[in-house]
């Protein structure tokens, strides 16, 4: 069990700036920047555990990957420690994936020359702005992940860093990112397949909060999310109110938990429908800012959404797991 020692933010920007003798902020050429590590594997550090995934599936063998949130940690309230600042200064390269996703450490981040952001490699076109966005800080959804064509363009991004720092390496990166995009390709045809098995009037996603706009995009269902795109602010009881009258107008049936979210508030929503005269039950658990447990399947980005994706099927379809 790690002890953490969480800090002030300026403390934590000193430590950083410690010790590096330039300082450089965030830049589309940062990768051409990189300089060659001495020695293999290259050290990388990554935030969120699906993007450690990613950085393993194109390192492979070349690399050494450590990824600060595990399972069930919510990115947007993660606050590093003393030891995270220690680990992304001594670490070859990090990655993180960028848009706010890690609100409470994208100073941290950008200010780090090391530090590649993956979702810089996504057209801003095929972004989705939020309605408003949170406390100014969104300029973009940064839960592009689940829009699977979206996500194969952050594998060129790791591809390209990993290369940039390890030019021996560059060959395998180069397979191994194109073994996975086609991976990815399969995944994105699995998806639609499974989607398509429901109909077109029940595929309404009611979840924890808005992090499902890009599949909803993608893949063709309409998403509704109790809180907004991050989880720092909490829902209120007209919240609450709104989203059960809009589940009982709809007939729907069930929504959805998730495992880097308290379940109170769905909890509280269903309470509020069963009041209303309405039963909706709780359709399963999905991963949304978080994947599962390392040696699981779902403690992969392919195994996360496979996941998702069926329980997504089976609670609209008002099928047994």
């Amino acid at each position: 069990m790690r002890i953490r020692n969480h800090l002030k933010p300026s403390i934590l920007l000193a430590l950083l700036v410690l010790g590096l003798a330039t300082q450089v902020s965030a830049q589309p050429d940062k990768i051409s920047r990189l300089q060659p590590v001495r020695q293999t594997p290259v050290r990388v550090v990554t935030t969120v555990n699906f993007i450690t995934d990613l950085v393993q599936q194109v390192g492979g063998d070349r690399v050494r990957v450590e990824g600060l949130m595990g399972a069930g940690v919510d990115p947007h309230l993660y606050k590093a420690s003393a030891g995270d600042v220690r680990r992304l200064q001594q670490a070859d390269l990090v990655f993180y994936g960028g848009l706010h996703l890690e609100g409470k450490m994208v100073e941290l981040l950008e200010r780090l020359p090391k530090a590649i952001a993956v979702t810089d490699a996504i057209p801003r076109e095929r972004l989705i702005r939020p309605a408003g966005g949170f406390q100014g800080q969104f300029t973009y959804d940064p839960h592009v992940w689940f829009d699977v064509t979206l996500w194969q363009f952050t594998i060129g991004r790791v591809r390209d860093a990993l290369s940039q720092v390890d030019p021996a390496g560059a060959s395998r990166y180069r397979a191994n990112a194109e073994a996975y995009r086609k991976r990815l390709e399969q995944l994105d045809a699995f998806i639609r397949q499974q989607i398509a098995q429901v109909p077109p009037q029940q595929r309404v996603l009611i979840t924890a909060h808005d992090a499902f706009n890009y599949l909803g995009r993608r893949y063709g269902l309409e998403v509704r999310g109790l809180q907004g795109i991050s989880t720092v602010s909490e829902a209120g009881t007209r919240d609450v109110q709104a989203l059960a009258d809009f589940i009982v107008e709809r007939k729907i049936r069930a929504i959805f938990v998730e495992s880097s979210v308290p379940r109170r508030a769905i909890d509280a929503v269903v309470a509020a429908v069963r009041a209303r005269g309405w039963r909706v039950t709780i359709g399963g658990e999905l991963f949304s800012d978080a994947a599962g447990s390392p040696g699981t399947p779902e403690g992969t980005y392919v195994g996360m959404m496979e996941h998702n994706i069926r329980t997504i099927v089976n609670g609209l379809l008002g099928r047994e797991p």
